[in-house]
Formats: C-alpha cells, structure tokens, sequence
C-alpha cells in the first residue's frame, strides 16, 4: 500500500474464518480492522468508530449486504463511505451488476486473490478520497463565494470584519480571527471561536508587528505563512490557539496597509486549504480598499458640505436655536440641503432650503445661493424681494437646477411672523400641546414664474417652530402626508432642551436616503 494512506476498515461477516483473513491482509498494509458479524453490529460500530472502508458480505444473517449498501448510501451521514461487496455465492454476473447499482463502489467473488483484493481496496480508497477532496473544495468554493458577496456588501468596518470572520469559520471549520485597519487609525479585530462571531480589541501596534509573521509579496500583494501559537499570540495575546496557525496578510495597493486573517491549522494544511485562504484574504483586501475609498470620500464630502452651512447661528435674546444637518447614510456625494439665520437687527431672517440633486453641482449651487441670499440681506431688501432675486440668480446661472426655499422673517420682540415660501414644506408650529402646519406653497426656485406664498402669523411666548427639508420624511412606498403626520404626532410635546428636541426627530426617522436640514426655533415662556 504505496499510494493511499492506511485507514480504519469495518469488515463484515458472520465466517469468522473469512473475516480472520481479510482483517488480517489489511492489517498488513498498515490498516485499522474494526470487526461486526450482522447488518445491525455493523451500524453500532459505525457509531463507535471512524470508518473509512466497509468490505461487506453480501450474505449476512439478519439483512442481506445488498440492503445494507444501499442504506448506506441513501443516509446523507454514510452516503460516501466507499463499500467493498464480497460473496461466495451470488457470483454471477446479474448479482455483481445488482451489488454495483445497490451501492456497492467494487464487487470480488470468492476465491479472492489478496494482492488483487489490496489492489481493490487501493483503488477504491484512491477514488473516494478524490472524490471527497473534491466535494470539500466545492462546498468551500461554495462558502467562499457567499463570503465574498457578504464582505463586499459590508457597509460598515465592525461588519466588515464580521462576516469575514464568519465566513472563514464557515469555509474552514476552525477559529479565525480578522483585522483590519480603516482610515480612521483604529483596528477593528473580529474572532470566530465554534460558530460564535464577536468583536474584540486589537492591541496597540499590532499592525507594526503583523509584517514579522508574514511577508508581503512585492507583485502580488499577499503573503501566506505558517505560524507557531506562541508567535500568534505574541501579537495578540488573548488569540485562541493549540497549534500552528495559517496566517494570510493582503493589500490592493502598496500604500494601502494590509488585512490579516488567522486561521487555525490542525495538522498540516493541505494546497487546496492555503488557494482558498489565499483567496480569501486577495478578497478582503479588495472589499477593504472599496470601503476605504467609499469612507475617505464620504469623509471629504461631509467637510465640504459642513464648511459650506454656518459654523454658529446668532444669540438672540427671548429666543433659542437650534440646527441640525445630517447626510444621506448611504451617500458618498454631497447634497444641496442648507440653513441660515441672520440676525438683522430689528428683525431675524431664518432661512432653509434644498437645492435639487446629490454632487458637487448641487452643493456649489448651494453655496452660491446662501452667499446671494446673504448679499441680498445685506442691501435691506425684505424676504419677498429676495426670493425673487434668488430666483433671476438660478435662472440667470443655473438654468438647469431647481430649488426650494422657506425664508422667515422674525421679530423678536413680539414673536411676529412672515413665512415666505418658494415650493418648500410649511413650517411646524407648536404652542400648548397643539401642532399644525403652515400654509406652504409657492412657485420652486428656477421657473420662470416667481410666485412667493405668504403667511403671517405670531409665536406666543412659549411656542416653537420646526423647519425641515424634505429629506427627513421622505420614504419610498410611504406617502408624504403619513409621514408629515407621524412628524407633527411626534413633535409634541416639545423637550425642555431643544438639542434634546432635534435629536429626537431626527432618530425618530433612522437612518436617511437624503441629505437632511432641520431648525427649531423657541420663543421663551
């Protein structure tokens, strides 16, 4: 036996002569005979023991071995156990024809001759090794896949690393541990210890000591090794490791620091394990680069977008602000929501509004409109006046943009109010326990027509005013008005804290499809 490596065989036979010798020419290729006389001996000792090989007589004395072939391979436990039939009587070419299609991978009629019944059991080992190789690298390709779709979608570090861990348990059946170091400086380390997924700590410097286990390779990027538990565990010293471990470190660019992902190796790991642990970790390093990039630029966006609104509003005396803006969740642009309040003297001009589109364009026309509105402001002129001249700028300039646009003008010393709008949502008043909307209306910002609504009104002492864009109760498949009545549910009564108040209309809602503006205005009791 030079080719296939010695295994545990169940013989069974009720010829105790018989079954003496078989066991003992496997015994002599190096084998493990396990013995049973019936069908159900058989069963136990498959319980009992890791068989590898049945050579079964196909007549026993309680089931007939033809029966006990195709139990074996119908049970998905036992389907690939490799099963050798053996008769003294049913020798005739239609019962080995029925053994072969009952199950059985050979059929040998005695007499045997023992090289040719070792060169059998050879060749049927050989096969079903092949072929369980095999079906272990479909089921980890299968694995692999839906772990590779399961990182790319990842929107986040922390489940980036967790699915990846989770899929590695899943395509190796041993702990694994992941790291990953985001844009942020800060590791992210997840473990997968029997199935169970968590995040843990990373310890300072880790990433400095990562190049020590492995080498990186110039061309391709990644570097696969074998390490010991003890050098494991020097860099993290809480890792759960018995034996070596099989670390793979990768990056999609030279400047890009790499990902690790550590996998136990009980015994030494096969080339077909190292391809898909290489695999794996080629995988992660491009979902990590694709995160990077989509962070980073998310990143620059929100700098923009925030450099572009008004770092503080005005101290106006009787009177509280406050302004929320909150990006899109699942935007990397910019958006063209915005805010102001201008303190004018006599009078406070509140100002919010939303400019069509996420890019660029869209916040540079942002821009341009809150500077306009500012110089405009500036020369005196009163709300209606300027909408209208906001509106020549876009259709003078950006004749290809709409916007909408609600301009308050406040007095704070008697809490009067005009409400100007340009097709944005009315604002929410709030006064003893009661909401209701404005009036809203008027032409968007960008046609022709510059039709400008009007409403006055008053704030009692005590009362608030919420002014929002769009973005906040706008839902796919809900309706407007549903989700502007859960808002005006929602907003009373009003928290004795006004940042209080924001932040729980905008948690209210979850995370955004678009870019959201808020302010909320409070008269002093």
């Amino acid at each position: 036996m030079t080719d296939v490596e010695p295994c545990t065989t169940l013989v069974v036979d009720d010829n105790d002569t018989k079954r003496y010798i078989i066991g003992s020419w496997l015994r002599r290729a190096g084998h493990t005979v396990v013995d049973a006389t019936t069908a159900a001996e058989a069963w136990e000792r498959l319980a009992e023991h890791d068989v590898n090989l049945i050579v079964l007589d196909v007549k026993l004395p309680d089931v007939s071995g033809i029966e006990v072939s195709a139990q074996l391979k119908a049970d998905p436990e036992t389907s690939s156990l490799p099963v050798i039939q053996i008769s003294a009587w049913a020798v005739k070419s239609i019962d080995r024809t029925r053994g072969l299609r009952h199950g059985a991978d050979a059929y040998l009629t005695d007499p045997i001759d023992p090289e040719e019944f070792l060169a059998t059991v050879e060749s049927v080992l050989r096969y079903s090794r092949a072929r369980i190789r095999a079906e272990r690298m479909a089921e980890r390709m299968a694995a692999f896949t839906r772990t590779s779709l399961a990182i790319n979608a990842a929107d986040t570090f922390e489940e980036l690393t967790m699915v990846a861990a989770r899929g590695a348990f899943e395509i190796f059946g041993e702990p694994a541990s992941v790291l990953v170091l985001p844009p942020d400086g800060r590791p992210r380390r997840a473990v997968n210890l029997d199935g169970r997924t968590e995040q843990r700590p990373t310890p300072a410097g880790v990433f400095d000591q990562l190049p020590d286990l492995v080498q990186l390779g110039d061309e391709s990027g990644t570097g696969l090794a074998l390490v010991t538990a003890g050098r494991w565990k020097s860099v993290l010293p809480d890792a759960v490791a018995h034996g070596d471990v099989a670390v793979v470190m990768s990056r999609s660019k030279r400047a890009a620091p790499p990902v690790c992902i550590g996998i136990e190796a009980r015994g030494e790991p096969d080339d077909v394990d190292l391809i898909v642990l290489r695999q794996l970790g080629q995988a992660l390093a491009l979902a990590m680069g694709a995160l990077r990039s989509i962070t980073e630029q998310r990143l620059i966006s929100l700098t923009l977008q925030r450099s572009l609104l008004p770092s503080v509003h005005p101290s106006i005396p009787g009177w509280t602000f406050s302004v929320r803006y909150e990006p899109a969740s699942e935007q990397a642009e910019v958006g063209g929501d915005f805010y102001e309040v201008l303190d004018r003297g006599d009078h406070v001009l509140v100002a919010i509004g939303d400019v069509q589109g996420h890019s660029l364009y869209a916040a540079t026309v942002m821009a341009e409109i809150r500077h306009a509105l500012r110089a405009f402001a500036g020369e005196g002129h009163d709300a209606i006046t300027i909408l209208r001249l906001l509106n020549g700028v876009m259709l003078r300039y950006h004749d290809d943009q709409t916007a909408t646009m609600c301009l308050m003008t406040l007095d704070p010393r008697t809490g009067a109010v005009q409400v100007a709008s340009s097709g944005h949502l009315a604002p929410l008043f709030i006064n003893d326990g009661r909401a209701h909307y404005g009036a809203g209306g008027g032409v968007l910002l960008g046609f022709p027509a510059d039709r400008v609504a009007i409403e006055e009104t008053e704030v009692p002492p005590g009362g608030t005013v919420v002014l929002i864009t769009d973005g906040l109760i706008e839902d796919r498949g809900i309706p407007l008005s549903d989700n502007l009545e859960r808002l005006r549910a929602i907003a009373v009564p009003v928290d004795d804290d006004l940042e209080t108040f924001s932040d729980r209309l905008i948690s209210e809602f979850g995370h955004r499809e678009d870019d959201v503006a808020l302010i909320v205005l409070r008269r002093s009791p």
